[in-house]
């Protein structure tokens, strides 16, 4: 359902906005991320995303701590309750509790950033502002916004305003999503959207909710009926060795692109698994899904990467690539 200020605004609750990324789409973009997520993949890199809601973390190498500052405490409503304080008096987590959604003040009043909010609420229009402050960037590079998250068509109606009104002034579109959602919502954003990003994670429905926690059968009606209304369509897989990295999961993936989609797609990407966002799953207090898992040495996981490739172009007849850096032919 649609979110609305109190002046009757549509909004998004928006856990970050990047700029100048070169990964999500063509050109240098901005990327806003919103909150929310159908899926819990084991190797996600943002976990502030998943949760639909407004989030405190906590960062204890930025605390100036209680005795120099303490600015946190001093304006807590519940005489800092909610805040854990370690050795030295340096903040150790924040411990939400209702009152703490509706205040955020320790976020507020902390000079140095060590409690961050995560998550805004952004009406319609203050997104487009955003977007708009890096046109010349996008003029010159061909680039555009690219709406990701968590996932951004939970939050579709809001988002198909924003790319309605970034189409009006001239701005390219694109949305990454998982595409675990209803295909009406997905339709709804489509009309609007330039370039769609998806994932497929793994061709096994069990494995893929082992790993993700649901399966992928309306993930891959979705993907097909993008391709019907003739979309530009990127597809990518998080390569994790001994998860989906096997050959014969690629494979598969290469002869469903080849042929449910007839290799009607811009690129087939093969991304390298890294050990990102560790540093907010541990502000968050949450444990990191895969553990102490590691991934192969890196010369190892080009060297195969490129081995994949290179089959999915040669045996499969499909645009494959290593990675997300390279020149899109849309």
């Amino acid at each position: 359902m649609l979110h609305r200020n109190a002046d009757g605004a549509p909004c998004a609750l928006v856990s970050n906005i990047q700029r100048y990324t070169i990964h999500d789409g063509p050109g240098v973009r901005t990327e806003l991320f919103f909150t929310g997520c159908t899926l819990r993949c084991l190797w996600c890199s943002n976990p502030e995303t998943l949760r639909p809601e407004v989030q405190l973390g906590a960062y204890p190498d930025k605390c100036l701590s209680l005795e120099k500052c303490g600015r946190c405490l001093k304006v807590c409503p519940e005489k800092g309750a909610p805040l854990q304080f370690g050795d030295g008096g340096i903040i150790k987590a924040v411990r939400e509790n209702d009152t703490c959604r509706t205040c955020l003040r320790c976020a507020g009043e902390c000079p140095s950033r060590a409690i961050r909010q995560w998550g805004e609420w952004m009406t319609v229009d203050e997104m487009l502002k955003a977007v708009e402050q890096d046109r010349s960037f996008y003029r010159r590079t061909g680039g555009g916004v690219t709406l990701s998250g968590g996932e951004v068509l939970l939050q579709w109606e809001a988002a198909a305003l924003l790319l309605e009104a970034c189409k009006k002034a001239g701005i390219h579109t694109c949305v990454e999503t998982a595409l675990n959602v209803p295909t009406a919502h997905m339709e709804a954003v489509y009309a609007f959207t330039d370039l769609v990003i998806t994932d497929i994670k793994h061709m096994d429905t069990q494995k893929h909710r082992e790993f993700t926690g649901a399966g992928n059968e309306r993930i891959l009606e979705n993907i097909r009926r993008a391709v019907e209304l003739g979309k530009k369509l990127v597809i990518r897989t998080p390569v994790v060795p001994g998860y989906n990295g096997d050959e014969e999961n690629i494979r598969a993936i290469g002869a469903f692109i080849r042929d449910a989609l007839k290799g009607k797609i811009v690129q087939y990407q093969l991304l390298p698994y890294r050990r990102l966002g560790l540093e907010k799953y541990d502000a968050l207090g949450i444990p990191y899904p895969m553990g102490d898992y590691q991934p192969p040495e890196r010369g190892e996981w080009e060297r195969e990467i490129t081995r994949l490739v290179q089959m999915l172009s040669t045996e499969y007849g499909i645009p494959a690539a290593a990675g997300s850096g390279g020149k899109l032919q849309l």
